[in-house]
């Protein structure tokens, strides 16, 4: 049975999240504020925090980059789905670069909320079950290389003219999907789709968040990238070394 904490400070809306995860089946455990919060995580290690933004003691924010830089590997990977009452997109994307799967803007109904548990859930599981299979394959996947990035799929490694990347589990998967179809452009909905999952329901923003994180780690100036490049009105593509030239030219 999936344990999920839910964390906010106002008794009804925990309560009435509470009850609507109970009755799906799942184990709740609750906290009233950030602290608390932490420490039932880190005694706990749930499968999935909702995590409200606005909180005593520490808030949503401090808590989630928190969980993130656990010492904990299950610990940093807990999804984690963000409760706002703003509707600021600023406070939305801040939520994300700090580690949030997702997000949830009060007001919200709770069959949104109890399907985005679901969905988060869900990809948990698939990213299980592809971990298992990858494990399970004796031959290791061919390593990659476009430009001066290399890529080793097997050993989840990046190296930058030789100098090893410190990537987050979705940066790695989204550049390895892109390395995979180098010159092939991709939408934000199907990057999603084969990245995040199908089920995915969040916001399509959240690639557009990635593709930033990576352009800072992987170009030379993220401002003008070379190799992840934006392809205006479709999406993104990694641009393959014979594409640069041919733009050049132009």
């Amino acid at each position: 049975m999936p344990r999920i904490l839910v964390v906010d400070d106002e008794p009804a809306i925990a309560s009435t999240i509470s009850y609507s995860l109970r009755r799906e089946g799942y184990d709740v455990l609750t906290a009233a504020d950030g602290q608390l919060a932490l420490r039932t995580a880190q005694r706990e290690h749930p499968d999935l925090i909702v995590l409200d933004l606005m909180l005593p003691v520490m808030d949503g924010l401090e808590v989630c980059r928190a969980i993130r830089s656990a010492d904990s590997p299950e610990l940093r990977r807990v999804p984690i789905l963000m409760l706002t009452a703003k509707a600021d997109e600023v406070d939305r994307v801040v939520g994300l670069e700090v580690g949030a799967d997702d997000y949830v803007t009060k007001p919200f109904s709770m069959r949104e909320l109890v399907a985005r548990v679901k969905a988060a859930l869900r990809r948990v599981d698939l990213e299980r079950q592809d971990a298992a299979a990858a494990e399970a394959a004796m031959e290791p996947p061919a390593a990659m290389a476009v430009g001066d990035i290399q890529l080793d799929p097997g050993q989840r490694r990046v190296w930058r003219k030789k100098k090893e990347l410190n990537l987050k589990p979705k940066e790695f998967d989204l550049l390895t999907f892109l390395l995979r179809h180098p010159g092939q452009v991709f939408t934000r909905d199907q990057l999603l789709d084969q990245v995040w999952s199908h089920d995915f329901v969040g916001d399509e923003r959240t690639v557009d968040v990635h593709v930033r994180w990576l352009r800072e780690k992987i170009e030379k100036n993220p401002g003008k990238p070379k190799l992840l490049e934006t392809v205006r009105g479709v999406g993104y593509r990694v641009r393959l070394p014979k594409q640069a030239k041919a733009a050049k030219g132009d």
